[in-house]
Order: C-alpha cells, then structure tokens, then sequence
C-alpha cells in the first residue's frame, strides 16, 4: 500500500475520521487486528531489518550516540519481541466498555460510568522504532486512532512498519487511516501535531529532555508528559552485598540507554567500607565509568571525580554516579532535589527503612529490593507501554491500556424532569 501524499493536517483529518470505526469495533476485531499485525510484522521481517539497516548507516555517518544507535537498532531478534509484544496486548483485555460506577440519582435516573476510548493519540518520539509498533498496537487495542512522528534518525524504519501495519489493516477489512505517520513532514509536523487541537485528543512525547520539555510548553494539545530517567538506586546499611552487585550491573549495564537504567547510586556512609570496593568492581567488570565523590573515590579504584552536573546527568550509555549520603534523611533529601520522578529503588533489609522509602519518595515507581530495569510495560504486563509517565494527572507510571482511556456518563430515564 502505498501512502498517498497529503498534508500533514488532511492526515490527521483522516484519523479522526478513522477514530470512529476503530472506537466501535468489538474486542474480538480489536484482538484479531494486532495478531494480524504481528504477523505481518514477522513475515516481513527481512525488509524491516534492511530499512533499518539503511537508518543505523545514516546514524553513524552522522555521529549518532552510541545509546541512541542502540535504541535505533532493529535485528531479527528484535523484531521478533516486536511482534511478540503486539500479541501479548492483543491477549490483554478489553480496557473499553469497562462498568465504573453505577448509582441511580434523585428521580430513578440510572447513572452508569463507562470507559470509552480517547480518540486520536498522537506521539512524538526519537530514533525508538519499536515506539511506532507499540503505540500504535496499544491506541488500536484500546480503540483509538494514532498520529505518529517519530523523527528522521528512524525513518526508513517507522516508514516500514507503518506499512506493514496499514495493510494489516486493510486486509482485515479496517480504515488504514487509522495509522499515520508525519514523519516526512520534519519539525513542520511535530510542530502541526502539538498545535493540532481538536483533531488529536492527546499527545505523548518520549525521547529526550529537551524533546519533551517542547512539546509541554508548546502543545495546544493536552500532553500525558512522560520524563527524563535519573534513577535512583539506595544501598542502605543493612543491603546485601550479593544483591547490591547484581542489582547495580543489571540497573546499569544490561541496557544502559534506556530510561530505567540507574544513574545514581547512592550509599550509606556505615555501608561505604562493605559496599563500595565489590559494587564498583562489578560494575567496572561490566565496563561502567563510575563519577564518584572522594569517599567513593578512595573506596575504589578509577573513580572519576563526579561534579554537581553529574548528580542531575541522565547519562544513558556505561557512567553511573555515585555518592555517600549519612542516612536514609540525607539520601531522601538527595533523590527530592535530583530526581526527574521515574523510578527509584533502594535495598535494605530493614523493613521501617524499606516502608518509609515507599510512602516518601514521590517517583511513578518506587521499588524494595530490585532492579529499576523492572519500570517496563511489558514487565508490568501490559504487553507493551506508551510510554512512563512521570506526571500525576490521569496516568503515571508505564502507561498501557486503560491509560488510553477516559470515561463517558450514561443516563437512562424513563420521562423524569429535574424538580
């Protein structure tokens, strides 16, 4: 199928217009849709990974960062957990029609709130292709229509897969506008998409800080504003120091360029002398650049002495701050001045300490004993996710299917008039 040239706002028109049989179909439609996209996302597989190819090319000739290449990259395997992400949300249910409340009111009117999809979802992203599967499997899934810009570092990419999934779409018999891709318009549709009120019901910026801080404060359209991840972990005094080894390489090396990798440690100064020398072993083993300050850095070889900067740095690639704080007060204060509200996570044995950590830090997740690679829709099981909400109005957290939701009032009467 091939995308006939319109603009960037008769696109748009077109979704919304498509919103509306999407928002009426039925969960098993709904359901039999996203296998037909995963299948059509694995049999075309070789032709995904040679655009992507072509994008990967492009990003290294332009000096593309390492982290950002890696969040770019599309393999088999990849692909793959595309397509298997697609058929887990699929699986999941049906977030529309749900019975929220019910109440019959002064006069035997019956009230019924019921969940009913948001309409068009637009997103803006960055060199993330896996982005323009996910968010437009999920707005599907939860009977939405989706606008998508996902920036040129990915083009060849998005524009792949939006192909593959409109004819998905049509050859389920379903309005292939309900898939759209600005990206040829540049900055020109990005700029169209966040002025677009009135044709996109919401609009989720994911990417960089600088990303979602211009789509915040230039939007018309209202912003579920997902955030920058300068993640916390706290080695308490009473952590183990098996977990405090593992948890750290997993929060930092497994996957160091996504949002939910750890760029803070900070340790208990009466845990400094246990803690430090094999959690910074680990993590050296692991290739990770520790900025430290000069207690760290006397604990531990190599140590590069960290800055005020670092402390606020979401550095996405192989560096990890790291600080002694006197106690679980001056650690709280430190994550309250620094933290962008994603995830935080702190390891302790001692259950007062893990209870007020929970209850104080005011992050979309915050976790006892475990790794912040665990802030994952997928994870959360929700199949995929839109997006990790760091606000508090509507969504926080990774966002899934009931996220692209809102609520609508039935009234039933039967003649009654207001006294």
């Amino acid at each position: 199928m091939t995308l006939v040239r319109t603009t960037a706002r008769e696109r748009m028109v077109l979704a919304r217009d498509a919103s509306r049989q999407i928002g009426l179909l039925g969960d098993d439609k709904k359901a039999s849709l996203l296998r037909a996209i995963a299948d059509a996302i694995e049999a075309d597989a070789a032709a995904i990974v040679a655009a992507n190819a072509d994008d990967l090319a492009r990003g290294e000739r332009d000096g593309l960062a390492p982290g950002l290449l890696d969040r770019l990259r599309l393999d088999e395997a990849r692909v793959g957990a595309l397509a298997g992400a697609v058929r887990d949300a699929a699986a999941l249910p049906d977030p529309v029609g749900r019975v929220l409340d019910e109440r019959v009111i002064a006069g035997g009117v019956t009230l019924t709130k019921v969940s009913v999809p948001l309409g068009v979802v637009g997103s803006i992203y960055e060199a993330r292709p896996n982005v323009t599967v996910d968010i437009a499997a999920l707005a599907l899934r939860s009977g939405n229509a989706v606008v998508l810009r996902g920036g040129t570092a990915a083009a060849a990419s998005n524009a792949e897969l939006v192909r593959v999934m409109r004819e998905a779409l049509a050859a389920e018999g379903v309005d292939p506008e309900a898939i759209q891709t600005l990206d040829d318009e540049g900055r020109d549709g990005a700029r169209e998409l966040m002025h677009a009120r009135g044709l996109i019901d919401v609009l989720v910026p994911r990417g960089s800080a600088q990303l979602i801080e211009t789509v915040v404060t230039e939007s018309t359209v209202p912003v579920i504003e997902t955030g920058a991840g300068v993640v916390h972990i706290f080695l308490d005094e009473t952590a183990r120091a098996d977990w405090a080894a593992d948890i750290a390489v997993n929060a930092k090396a497994q996957r160091p360029s996504v949002c939910n990798s750890v760029e803070t440690i900070l340790v208990h100064r009466d845990a400094a002398e246990r803690l430090i020398p094999d959690v910074a072993a680990a993590l050296a083993a692991a290739g990770v650049t520790i900025h430290g300050d000069e207690t760290v850095g006397a604990l531990a070889p190599g140590v590069v002495p960290a800055t005020e900067a670092d402390w606020a740095t979401e550095y996405l690639t192989l560096d990890v701050a790291m600080k002694v704080v006197d106690d679980l007060d001056d650690a709280l204060a430190h994550i309250r001045t620094y933290s962008t509200h994603h995830t935080e996570s702190i390891l302790t044995a001692d259950e007062a300490n893990a209870e007020r950590f929970l209850a104080e830090v005011d992050s979309a997740v915050v976790m006892v004993n475990a790794s912040t690679r665990f802030t994952d829709g997928g994870e959360f099981g929700f199949g995929a996710e839109v997006g990790i909400s760091t606000q508090k109005l509507h969504a926080r957290g990774p966002m899934g299917l009931p996220e692209l939701t809102s609520t609508k009032w039935l009234a039933r009467g039967a003649g009654q008039v207001r006294a």
